[in-house]
């Protein structure tokens, strides 16, 4: 799978069923950069922390609720809308909207770049 469009759909069709990792560990390069502006938007670099902060998120929080939209293309990005509904241990549960914005080269994600509403 190397086509932007197919990226965009798995990668919505795993998150929607929450799995996450899965979608770290198959569409995303082994040199992907993260950029999140709950991490004060500096970049995080590589597959294998990307893959530790997801752990990390999801060892803190029970995801109830993900829904993205449709994706919209422009050259080799992509961009979709979450809106995710979470528990963090011990509170109640959040809502978040975010848009991210996905880069992909070689059939694969190089990075993504997280904008929270």
């Amino acid at each position: 799978m190397n086509n932007i469009t197919e990226i965009a759909s798995r990668l919505t069709s795993l998150c929607e069923d929450h799995k996450f990792i899965d979608a770290y560990n198959e569409l995303f390069s082994e040199h992907a950069v993260s950029i999140d502006p709950q991490l004060k938007n500096e970049p995080l670099i590589g597959l294998a922390a990307l893959l530790e902060r997801e752990r990390q998120f999801l060892a803190a929080n029970d995801v109830k609720e993900v829904r993205i939209s449709d994706p919209l293309f422009a050259g080799n990005y992509f961009t979709v809308t979450f809106s995710l509904v979470f528990t963090p241990m011990g509170q109640e549960s959040k809502k978040v909207e975010e848009l991210g914005v996905y880069k992909v080269e070689n059939g694969k994600i190089t990075s993504q770049q997280f904008f929270i509403g």
